[in-house]
C-alpha cells in the first residue's frame, strides 16, 4: 500500500491516490492531496471540499458530477453550481479530483 507523508504522518492512500482511512483527513492532508494533483487551493476550493464532505457525512456517499453540481447549486448558488465553474476549480474532473483532495472515496462511476 502506498503512503504519503503530511506533516510526519504517514496516511495510506489506495493506488489512485484516495485516502484508504477517510478519518486521517484534515486540511493540511487536503493541501498534500492538492498539490499532488497540481491543484493550488483558494477559499473557492476549499467550499466545494467543504461541500463534499458536508455531503459525504450526510449521505455516505461521494457523489456523482452531475449529483454534484446539482447539489452545489441548491447551496451556494447557481454561479457556483455549473460545470464551466467547477472544472476549472477541478481541471480533472471536478467529482473525482475534488472528493480525492476531500480526503473521500473515489465517486461511483468515476473511471
Amino acid at each position: 500500500m502506498a503512503t504519503m507523508n503530511v506533516n510526519g504522518r504517514e496516511l495510506e492512500v489506495d493506488e489512485e491516490g484516495y485516502l484508504i482511512d477517510l478519518s486521517q483527513w484534515d486540511r493540511a492532508a487536503g493541501e498534500e492531496l492538492a498539490k499532488s494533483e497540481g491543484v493550488e487551493m483558494t477559499e473557492s476550493h476549499w467550499e466545494v471540499i467543504d461541500f463534499l464532505r458536508e455531503y459525504y457525512e450526510e449521505y455516505q456517499i461521494a457523489p456523482a458530477v452531475r449529483v454534484l453540481t446539482k447539489a452545489i447549486g441548491k447551496k451556494l448558488g447557481p454561479d457556483k453550481g455549473n460545470s464551466k465553474y467547477l472544472y476549472e476549480l477541478f481541471p480533472y474532473g471536478p467529482a473525482k479530483q475534488a472528493c480525492k483532495i476531500a480526503g473521500l472515496p473515489k465517486p461511483t462511476g468515476c473511471i
